[in-house]
């Protein structure tokens, strides 16, 4: 990023700290550009002057920040940004800075305090200051003239209560707090969001600024939530992604990359096209080894056939006896099924059972079930037939309800294979909402702590396939 002051300017500040003061107070920019002159090697792209400007516009009340590797996003939200808002018109009090780990957060801080000790100027216009470790165990840099404090913590540290002076957090800056371990599972990812939503977001105050900062690991990920909220306005936030290639072809930063022959070098350089995908495209890439692939899905608004074209409801059941808090739920996935000429759609319905329940719940809950799909077919119930499922499945047919026990062949894996094809050809359709767990089953099959949802899906999709005639894979068991 070349610099963007004038060089009378520039020399006028040097020699003026007020004039100085005055200047960089006001702008982001000007402050970067001046205080961290010596990070400005190239001419300063137009993604990262937005960014510039997004940090300095009070109307942004939170900010969430994807942008490929080497961008210097972290340079200009993590570094500098928690200082010019101590310094700047925001004149923050109490700056919390949030990492995955205690080393990185360490590393964070390491970098604060190195570049104030050897940037002069930004320490005699910011400082003094020292360094503490407070009772919450993260360390801090307090600066006596403004009475502010930047503090590095990590995920595994409670910051409940977090408290300088009488200032709870007014900036919260959460820079890469997922990796490709941490979005692995649904039980992980959870895990991270319940703590951004539960405790992050409450340790600051009425008027806190949250920045998240991280990339796009996961289609799951905390990124992706967070941009699904802010889509849905349940989040007043701004959320914005840089990839290094646009989907134009545009080069985001000319000034480091010139030209293909550079962006080129570069993807040599990182030597692995998963990795070239992910962490400078922002593409979500898809392990290899998955059942079932993300992009195959195929999703409906509404249900586009009449009644005419109605097959009946298709009901899916895999049961758990455990009642441990580690064991899988009972669940029950509906399909609607249509046949239009030589079409065949089903729509999985939205929120599907997925519960812990005792034999006698799994018989009312299956009964409650089947009595809420009003049609004139009576639904079709699949059960897949081990163990002690031939008692439930002889005492559901006793009450009256048209149910078949569905001898497993295969390994689940196996069994959610043969469901793939009729994905890609979009005769199995999902809801925009209502399927996320499941989704996250069949996308993370084998990876998932639980798959109840993925085999229940299978079990009914798989009778679906058989009855309806469609190709498979190729696997021979059913």
């Amino acid at each position: 990023m070349k610099n963007n002051i004038p060089g009378n300017l520039f020399n006028k500040m040097f020699n003026d700290r007020d004039i100085r003061v005055a200047i960089t107070r006001e702008s982001h920019l000007y402050f970067f550009n001046f205080y961290f002159a010596h990070y400005v090697k190239y001419e300063t792209a137009p993604f990262q002057k937005e960014i510039f400007s997004l940090t300095e516009d009070k109307n942004v009340k939170n900010l969430f920040v994807v942008a490929f590797r080497g961008s210097g996003k972290s340079t200009l939200l993590t570094m500098s940004y928690p200082i010019w808002a101590i310094l700047g018109v925001k004149e923050k009090k109490f700056v919390l800075i949030l990492c995955q780990t205690r080393t990185q957060a360490k590393q964070h801080m390491m970098n604060l305090k190195r570049e104030l000790e050897s940037n002069e100027l930004l320490r005699n216009d910011l400082g003094p200051f020292q360094e503490e470790t407070d009772e919450w165990g993260a360390s801090s840099l307090v600066f006596s003239n403004t009475n502010a404090r930047v503090t590095a913590a990590s995920s595994e540290q409670s910051i409940r209560g977090i408290r300088h002076h009488q200032y709870r957090p007014d900036l919260i800056i959460c820079d890469d707090i997922e990796d490709m371990a941490s979005v692995k599972t649904r039980e992980s990812r959870d895990k991270t969001h319940a703590w951004l939503r539960g405790e992050v977001i409450p340790a600051g105050d009425r008027d806190t600024q949250l920045i998240v900062v991280g990339n796009l690991l996961h289609e799951d990920s905390l990124m992706m939530r967070l941009k699904q909220d802010v889509e849905e306005k349940l989040l007043d936030a701004e959320f914005r992604a840089y990839p290094l290639i646009n989907s134009e072809g545009k080069i985001a930063w000319l000034g480091k990359y010139p030209n293909e022959g550079y962006i080129e070098m570069e993807k040599r350089k990182v030597g692995n096209e998963i990795a070239w995908q992910r962490e400078y495209l922002l593409r979500i890439v898809s392990d290899a080894g998955r059942a079932v692939q993300p992009e195959w899905l195929q999703y409906y608004d509404g249900i586009p056939y009449d009644e005419n074209s109605f097959v009946g409801y298709w009901v899916g059941v895999d049961l758990a006896i455990s009642q441990n808090e580690s064991a899988d739920n009972t669940a029950m996935v509906v399909l609607k099924v249509y046949s239009i000429g030589n079409e065949r759609k089903a729509f999985v319905l939205p929120y599907p059972i997925n519960q812990r329940l005792t034999f006698p719940e799994q018989v009312q809950q299956i009964k409650i079930l089947a009595g809420s799909l009003k049609s004139d077919r009576t639904p079709r119930i699949y059960i897949e037939k081990v163990s002690y499922q031939e008692a439930l499945i002889q005492q559901l047919k006793k009450d009256g309800l048209w149910v078949e026990g569905i001898t497993p062949h295969g390994d689940k894996r196996e069994r959610l294979i043969m469901t793939s094809m009729a994905i890609q050809n979009g005769h199995i359709l999902f809801p925009r909402k209502g399927c996320e767990e499941l989704i996250g089953q069949l996308t993370g099959f084998g990876v998932e702590k639980h798959d109840d949802l993925a085999d229940a899906f299978s079990l009914v999709t798989n009778q679906f396939i058989l009855f309806m005639n469609l190709p498979t894979p190729g696997i021979s068991f059913i």
